[in-house]
């Protein structure tokens, strides 16, 4: 009986110390999960790209590389998916004169490694890319971004001045492409133990990959929260992204089916309508910003004579390639600029497509049995063929000859090409960033070799004008000049139109074609 008593009174302590210890575990477990975000799961996109070519935020001029920087490193201020610049790292600007910008640093704000994001490393990361010889030697691919900023000075720990040779009108646009890098982690693991292992202090750090085959980021559950101008504010939902190379399209609609992606781009017109009847996908569009066109070698004759060119223009029906080949998403653009920018000449028309006037400027300019090739890459040899269609309704012999971008570049820049189709982002939405490049005496995208001295000058002139009004007046000269030159025929722009999974809540294509992942969440379908 006594030894019944005693086993009976240690099995009563035994569960007393099960239960009390079941409590402390459990009440242990909830204040470790207290402040912590859900693990919101991993997400995979597929960026159109064999490789993208860096991580290393001043050195790269390519799109798919700059939405994986972007969701590893903040800069100053950021867009939103539809266009408008807000603060981010910074919290506040002026420009104290035309030529002086002022802006205030967030405080609170760390890389991945717990370092704290002082005025020190913006400074830092604009020598990089506005001095000559900045990045290691080199002068950063990035700098002509960045117009006539010469000289970033620190005032304190959080704030910083941007110091211009001449006033910059678009200069809030042009911080958006460029990302802040911690200056002491970079001073002491170097170049390569910073491309080996980036630190930034955007929304997800870097955990592994190769920039041919996938990134792997997981998020930074320390992030300060982004932009307040884009809520929610916070550390990501997501615990995992993943970013892979899959150049294919066919190979990521086939993924995105099978549920192994959750994100494509770039989904061909002839795909979209395909996807949208499939009840496991949604498919999203945005305008885009960039413009496609028909380049015309301006100092090879006889397309050195504005009346061939401009009969090129009535030769070419863009709306029926936009309309047939595009499937419709895009727009007919009635000069250089998208309809959307700022400055865009609203009064100008589209060329009217008209064979008989394109014949009639032919016969005026003395062209006869004139032979022409139209140089493409191949993803456009389709829009190619059906111009040289209708170049030889005018009595023009026009044959195509598709070229990998490496290659035809290189011939374009030597001008022994007539024709070709290129096309040219826009993402300042502003005409500093496009008509600069593109149609300016000698610029790095000046493929036509186009060349008019009153045009450089209002360029030149409109670039420096602080005054909004008066530089969309600079602007609206210009284009009307360029526009009866026609340096090319005037082209159109495409929507950028992508793909999610069902359980993909809070992503939409961005103008820019950034995928944007600190708001995103997957959720049970």
């Amino acid at each position: 009986m006594k030894r019944a008593k005693v086993l009976l009174v240690i099995f009563l302590m035994g569960i007393l110390i099960l239960i009390s210890t079941g409590c402390g575990q459990k009440q242990e477990e909830a204040e470790g999960d207290m402040g912590k975000p859900d693990d919101g799961g991993t997400i995979v996109i597929a960026l159109n790209k064999g490789s993208i070519f860096t991580l290393d935020p001043a050195d790269y001029r390519d799109r798919e590389t700059e939405t994986v920087i972007r969701n590893i490193f903040d800069g100053l201020v950021t867009r939103t998916h539809d266009g408008k610049v807000v603060p981010e790292i910074a919290e506040s600007w002026e420009a104290i004169s035309p030529t002086v910008w002022e802006f205030k640093i967030r405080k609170g704000v760390t890389f991945h490694n717990g370092d704290p994001l002082t005025a020190g490393d913006v400074k830092f990361t604009f020598d990089r890319i506005v001095k000559e010889g900045g990045l290691e030697g080199r002068t950063s691919p990035r700098k002509g971004l960045m117009g006539p900023v010469k000289e970033i000075e620190k005032i304190d720990d959080y704030t910083v001045r941007f110091i211009l040779e001449n006033p910059f009108p678009v200069i809030l646009q042009a911080l958006v492409h460029q990302q802040i890098i911690p200056e002491k982690y970079y001073r002491e693991v170097g170049i390569e133990g910073f491309l080996k292992k980036p630190v930034g202090a955007g929304p997800f750090k870097f955990v592994s990959g190769k920039l041919d085959e996938q990134i792997v980021l997981e998020r930074y559950d320390g992030y300060y929260g982004g932009s307040p101008d884009i809520p929610p504010v916070g550390p990501p939902t997501l615990k995992r992204v993943i970013f892979r190379m899959i150049p294919e399209t066919s190979t990521a609609i086939a993924a995105l089916k099978k549920g192994e992606v959750h994100i494509i781009q770039m989904i061909p017109p002839d795909m979209i309508e395909e996807l949208k009847k499939d009840p496991d996908i949604q498919v999203k569009e945005a305008e885009g910003t960039r413009v496609y066109m028909l380049e015309i070698n301006n100092k090879m004759p006889p397309f050195n004579n504005p009346k061939v060119r401009q009969a090129l223009n009535h030769a070419v029906d863009m709306d029926q390639i936009v309309r047939e080949i595009y499937r419709g998403y895009g727009t007919r653009l009635p000069g250089p600029m998208l309809p959307y920018a700022f400055g865009a000449h609203q009064g100008l028309k589209p060329y009217e497509y008209n064979p008989e006037k394109a014949k009639k400027l032919l016969e005026e300019a003395g062209v006869k049995d004139l032979q022409v090739v139209i140089d493409t890459q191949p993803f456009r040899e389709e829009e190619a063929l059906a111009i040289a269609e209708m170049l030889k309704r005018v009595g023009i012999k026009a044959s195509v000859r598709p070229w990998e971008w490496g290659v035809l570049k290189a011939e374009i820049e030597k001008g022994t090409r007539q024709l070709y189709l290129t096309d040219w982002g826009n993402s300042y939405l502003d005409p500093f960033d496009f008509l600069n490049p593109k149609l300016k005496t000698n610029d790095r995208g000046n493929f036509s070799f186009y060349s008019n001295a009153e045009v450089d000058r209002l360029l030149d002139e409109a670039g420096r004008e602080t005054d909004p009004e008066k530089r969309k007046e600079l602007y609206y000269e210009a284009q009307e000049i360029i526009y009866n030159d026609a340096p090319w025929v005037f082209g159109y722009s495409l929507k950028t139109v992508e793909a999610a999974t069902k359980n993909v809540e809070n992503w939409w294509p961005s103008m820019d074609s950034r995928e944007n992942m600190h708001r995103v969440k997957l959720v049970d379908n």
